[in-house]
């Protein structure tokens, strides 16, 4: 799976004996990512038996504890396993103060080196960018300064007809040309990249949209994405607590992934009220069908 994302906690709030707080893994195109790191996050990643050494990048969406207080646990560990290559931590302003406080609390320090990004509130922009995948931000509207993210898998190069290169006379070194989608003019011979290769399939992407009320402007942020992960604290007979946290109901996220004309839509960030996600499908659907409340563990392909 080249592009997936991996569910290590879907509750909000409070952990309950069904949900952890807010965490997810992201695996692209061989980049490992690590979406909000609620408490009781890398107890997940030990019984998912995801390598805790891969992950590179941690986008945390906000100052609420209940996705960020695993952060620091997490760190130590990688430190006591032995971790020394760097890593890369986008948050909000004040987190690296918040994390490095506690490390530096016990007397101790890590032996890789930590580089925070600052996102400031209302901004959006470029995260992150290389040949492979980009990660974009964007504002949310919660009681705090909050950031959606989009993870995007970019075009891969095209799949080269080797065989039929080779008969026909085409040179090794003019190979990645053709991937690249160009046509060649050798000995006064013109080959045509679409003779030669053919699509890997299209670009793919990921959106997350953490802890916020429904707003216009998320819209626009993850239209057409493939998957979209939206907050769905909770029901629509709970509107006026909804509206009062700045929390979206499942309503909403339906709304949103209507409105934004995404692929599938996934619910989570549920209160800790509701035993099951079956009253946020039912409230959902009619809205927007292609639609799941994922439980923990749960993975998607993108």
């Amino acid at each position: 799976m080249s592009f997936s994302v991996t569910i290590l906690g879907s509750g909000a709030a409070i952990p309950t004996s069904q949900r952890n707080p807010t965490a997810q893994y992201v695996q692209c195109s061989e980049r490992h990512i690590l979406i909000d790191c609620g408490e009781g996050t890398q107890i997940q990643i030990r019984k998912l038996g995801i390598k805790f050494q891969r992950i590179n990048y941690i986008l945390i969406s906000h100052l609420h504890g209940d996705h960020y207080f695993g952060l620091v646990g997490l760190l130590s560990t990688m430190h006591l396993l032995g971790r020394e290559k760097p890593i890369q931590i986008y948050g909000p302003p004040g987190l690296k103060e918040l994390i490095m406080n506690q490390i530096h609390a016990g007397g101790g320090g890590l032996a890789f080196e930590i580089s925070f990004v600052e996102l400031e509130k209302d901004s959006s922009g470029v995260l992150f960018e290389d040949a492979k995948i980009k990660i974009n931000y964007f504002p949310l509207s919660h009681r705090v300064p909050t950031s959606g993210f989009v993870i995007t898998q970019k075009v891969k190069e095209r799949r080269l007809f080797a065989d039929k290169a080779k008969r026909d006379g085409v040179k090794i070194e003019h190979y990645h040309r053709l991937k690249a989608g160009e046509d060649i003019e050798f000995e006064g011979k013109i080959f045509l990249s679409e003779d030669y290769t053919e699509s890997n399939g299209p670009e793919l992407k990921y959106a997350f949209c953490s802890d916020t009320e429904y707003m216009p402007n998320v819209v626009e942020s993850v239209k057409g994405v493939d998957l979209l992960y939206h907050e769905a604290t909770f029901l629509e007979n709970l509107r006026d607590r909804a509206i009062a946290t700045k929390h979206s109901t499942a309503g909403d996220a339906a709304k949103v992934a209507k409105e934004a004309s995404v692929g599938k839509l996934l619910m989570g960030h549920l209160s800790a009220r509701y035993e099951n996600g079956e009253s946020h499908l039912e409230e959902a659907r009619p809205v927007f069908e292609n639609c799941a409340v994922p439980e923990d563990g749960d993975v998607f392909v993108v």
